[in-house]
C-alpha cells in the first residue's frame, strides 16, 4: 500500500471523516493518513483501543512516536494519560493496550538510524518556549536528531505563520483553523514539503495544534524491507 506516499506535494487527510479500518488485533481499529507497506510499514495513523483491547508484545525496528489523543494508552512500563508525548527508539518494543480504551496519534518507522532517545512527555511537562502572537502556550515535546516537535494552543481569531524551511507535519488535536486552501478540523493532518510556510486563521473555538518541523523523511531513515525491494525491481 502506498498512501501520501509522495513528499513533494502537499497531503491533507480530514481523519474525522474516515471510516475505522480494523487490524489484526481484536478491538483496535486505525485512521491512515499516510502508509509505505502492508501489515508492516512506515506509517502515520490515527489508532483506537477499546476497553480491554491490545496488541501481543512487538519490536519496534525503526522507532515508534505517539501522542495521548484520549483515554490512557498502556504498556507494561507505564500509564499515559491523554496529552503524553512518547518516542520509543529504533530497537524498543512492548505489550500495548489499554484497560479502559484510548485513541493515540502514531508514526512508525521513521526514525532516523542514529536516533537512541527514549522520550516520555507528559501533561503539563515538555520546555515553555516563546509565545509569538497568538499564541497562548507553546510546549517542546522534543529538539534533538534535526527535529523540533510543538504542542501549541492558538488564540480564537488569530493569523498565525509557521515557516517552513526544512518539512512541516501538523495534526489539529482539537478547534481548527483554515489556510489559503482548506478549512481543517479536530484530527486533520496536514503535511507540507520543504520551502511551503503555513499561514492559518484560527477558528472561533481557537485550536490546539501538535506539529513537527523537520524533513519529512530522513536522508538516514532506518532501511525499510518494502522500501529496499522496490528499488531492486
Amino acid at each position: 500500500m502506498r498512501l501520501n506516499a509522495d513528499f513533494s506535494t502537499r497531503a491533507l487527510v480530514h481523519a474525522q471523516a474516515l471510516d475505522w479500518v480494523p487490524s489484526p488485533s481484536k478491538g483496535v481499529e486505525r485512521r491512515m493518513l499516510f502508509r509505505i507497506g502492508e501489515e508492516k510499514a512506515r506509517a502515520t495513523s490515527i489508532v483506537r483501543y477499546a476497553p480491554g483491547s491490545r496488541f501481543a508484545r512487538h519490536g519496534h525496528p525503526g522507532g515508534e512516536e505517539f501522542l495521548v489523543l484520549a483515554g490512557t494508552f498502556q504498556d507494561e512500563t507505564a500509564d499515559f494519560p491523554e496529552g503524553t508525548y512518547v518516542r520509543n527508539p529504533p530497537g524498543s518494543g512492548h505489550a500495548p493496550g489499554s484497560a479502559a480504551g484510548c485513541t493515540i496519534f502514531v508514526k512508525l518507522w521513521q526514525f532516523r538510524a542514529d536516533d537512541r532517545a527514549h522520550v516520555v512527555c507528559r501533561p503539563g511537562a515538555g520546555e515553555e518556549a516563546a509565545r509569538r502572537a497568538g499564541v497562548s502556550s507553546s510546549c517542546v515535546l522534543f529538539e534533538g536528531v534535526g527535529e523540533r516537535v510543538m504542542l501549541e494552543s492558538w488564540q480564537a481569531g488569530a493569523r498565525i505563520v509557521l515557516p517552513n524551511p526544512q518539512g512541516l507535519e501538523l495534526l489539529v488535536v482539537d478547534g481548527g483553523f483554515s489556510d489559503r486552501t482548506d478549512a481543517l478540523g479536530r484530527w486533520s493532518w496536514l503535511r507540507l514539503p520543504a520551502g511551503r510556510p503555513l499561514a492559518a486563521t484560527v477558528g472561533p473555538l481557537g485550536a490546539r495544534v501538535w506539529f513537527k518541523a523537520a524533513p519529512l523523511l530522513h536522508d538516514n531513515v532506518c532501511a525499510f524491507e518494502a522500501e529496499l525491494r522496490e528499488v531492486r525491481t
